[in-house]
């Protein structure tokens, strides 16, 4: 199954306690490398979540947004800090003293001094911290593949079909080749009648240099070899696993072949299809840089 590196996934819970957002994100790279940004208070979850995505991938550059807001206060104790309270209540003393105002210290007074009071998070179990982010980065991931999936498929079907202009190509150069060096042999043969006027033309000789033209010229070894690659590229395309690694391979070695036919046939009607071939060489090169 071919799998885009690209891809985008999300999900949302929401509950009474709590709110988790998952969005996972990922561009083209030769290896897989997993960022994980989320609340500090949860940074000890990072090489789980880490974990978890990496399993389902091989390839891509993956960045993991985990958003966590807590709506609940019942984890939540409120203390009181004795001591900066006893200095604002020995500062109000003193003014209260010192200016000699007559009203009391009330509680109200000490009430807006709001850092004497510290609010402390309890620790969270957590166990049952990441069982909840982990359902959310499921479901996410889930999304996050399935995108890559999708354009997996559509890539498949443009690669196979850049995989059939390529083969019918070479049947053209196929059905080509030979006409080559018969046209040779006619050139060779009309160039020596006008050089020779009424001498006769030494057919052996003919025969010697269009046999060393033919040589020169000859690609069936290469044609051979790039229509098994190409049938190697069905094979590959059909795998259940990834293979962007093998396709980069295969589509080098399937331009190498294109290159051979094109330096050696020494023909315009052969090079304009080496140049189609080329062309849509090229462009399964581009899409096999996204390929898982």
């Amino acid at each position: 199954m071919i799998k885009s590196m690209t891809g985008y996934g999300r999900h949302e819970y929401m509950d009474e306690a709590k709110k988790i957002v998952i969005d996972i994100k990922s561009v083209n790279q030769r290896f897989c490398d997993v960022n994980v940004k989320m609340p500090r208070a949860y940074g000890y979850l990072e090489d789980k979540v880490k974990e978890y995505v990496s399993s389902s991938i091989s390839r891509g550059k993956v960045d993991v947004f985990v958003y966590i807001e807590n709506y609940s206060s019942e984890n939540k104790l409120i203390t009181l800090d004795k001591a900066l309270c006893d200095n604002y209540y020995s500062v109000i003393s003193q003014i209260k003293e010192e200016y000699d105002i007559k009203d009391d210290i009330t509680l109200s007074n000490l009430l807006r001094f709001q850092d004497i009071f510290v609010v402390r998070q309890e620790e969270e179990d957590k166990d049952a911290a990441w069982e909840m982010i982990k359902n959310v980065l499921a479901r996410a991931t889930e999304d996050f593949i399935n995108a890559r999936i999708r354009e997996g498929e559509r890539m498949l079907a443009d690669l196979k079909e850049k995989g059939e202009n390529i083969k019918n190509l070479v049947l053209k150069v196929e059905e080509r080749a030979p006409k080559i060096v018969e046209e040779y042999a006619e050139k060779l043969k009309q160039r020596m009648t006008e050089l020779l006027g009424d001498v006769n033309i030494d057919e052996g000789r003919l025969l010697t240099e269009v046999g060393i033209m033919a040589d020169r010229v000859c690609i069936a070894e290469e044609l051979v070899r790039l229509k098994s690659h190409l049938k190697e590229l069905d094979k590959i395309l059909a795998l259940d696993e990834p293979v962007g690694r093998k396709l980069d391979f295969l589509v080098q070695e399937i331009n190498r072949e294109i290159n051979t036919i094109g330096s050696k046939s020494n023909d315009i009607d052969a090079a304009r299809l080496v140049v189609d071939m080329k062309s849509e060489v090229e462009k399964m090169r581009e899409q096999i840089q996204n390929i898982e």
